[in-house]
């Protein structure tokens, strides 16, 4: 007589599980699974029931997760990548150019870039779905919150492809009626005094002028915001002057750049990811070799 195996758990509680503890919350658990805050605190409990521990404690900041759960997280994510393995693999089998595929990418090339890009490629694969992740947190391609990504930064995992598709240059730019009620601007150090426009929780700008050798913090923004279309979009109306990437800045001619020769911003690779198996999937192939032709251009 062979022993019992050890009884397997619900897949959903891991998943649950494993959302819960990457977002310390069961509100950004639900939101990454598309799941409800009651549903989810089920199958933590449940999970614990099973186990006999405890896995997070309950605080008025969210969940901790405890040792025992930090210790487990490993062989949940083996479990994960399996799950998604098997996942890929069945993608993969439809040799068809066929079916969905779900892109990741910054707001302002998800608005910008891709709609128009989208629209020949429509006309090219006719059969093939798209779904457009718009946002400025880096999608997690290995968990399948994303088949392809547009990236401004290169991924390390060794089971990404990344091919890069260009550079995004990056200036400051103001809208010409702005311009035409301020002092004139002649030199970076002339930026201090103006309204400029910038990131709350994003201290990229911030960096930028502390690496020139300009002391700076928040309260040098007039309008302080993560959201890249709305620092946009506050240009457009003349606030200040923001940081915005040379594709946006071009569609509005009345929008100039500020110190062209003189404010020089490292430009920003742009990377197209996908996961090393796209080697299996015609659907993914298809739709990564056109974007892989289509963006360098657009940007």
């Amino acid at each position: 007589m062979t022993a019992s195996p050890h009884p397997l758990f619900d897949w959903s509680l891991v998943r649950s599980f494993l959302a819960t503890l990457d977002q310390g919350s069961l509100l950004g658990a639900a939101k990454v699974l598309q799941a409800s805050q009651p549903t989810l605190g089920r199958h933590i409990a449940e999970l614990e029931r099973q186990l006999g521990v405890v896995l997070f404690e309950r605080t008025g900041r969210g969940l901790v997760p405890t040792a025992t759960a930090l210790r487990l997280a490993d062989a949940a994510r083996g479990m994960a990548d399996g799950a998604d393995q098997l996942a890929r693999t069945l993608t993969g089998a439809q040799a068809k150019n066929s079916g969905t595929v779900r892109i990741s990418a910054s707001t302002p090339v998800a608005v910008q870039l891709l709609p128009p890009i989208l629209s020949q490629m429509r006309q090219v694969l006719p059969d093939i779905q798209v779904e457009v992740v718009a946002s400025n947190t880096v999608s997690n391609l290995l968990r399948r919150e994303a088949d392809i990504a547009v990236r401004m930064v290169r991924p390390g995992q060794a089971s990404l492809v990344a091919k890069k598709i260009g550079d995004v240059t990056v200036g400051a730019f103001a809208h010409r009626a702005y311009l035409a009620r301020r002092r004139p601007i002649r030199q970076p150090t002339d930026l201090l005094g103006q309204e400029l426009i910038g990131g709350d929780a994003d201290t990229a700008i911030l960096e930028g002028f502390k690496a020139m050798g300009y002391e700076a913090s928040r309260d040098l923004f007039a309008l302080r915001t993560d959201d890249l279309i709305v620092q946009w979009q506050a240009v457009r109306a003349g606030l200040g002057i923001g940081f915005v990437a040379s594709y946006m800045a071009r569609t509005d001619a009345d929008v100039v750049q500020v110190l062209p020769d003189m404010l020089r911003i490292p430009p920003l690779p742009m990377w197209l990811v996908v996961h090393r198996e796209i080697r299996t999937s015609q659907l993914m192939r298809s739709v990564f070799d056109f974007l892989a032709q289509t963006l360098p251009n657009a940007i």
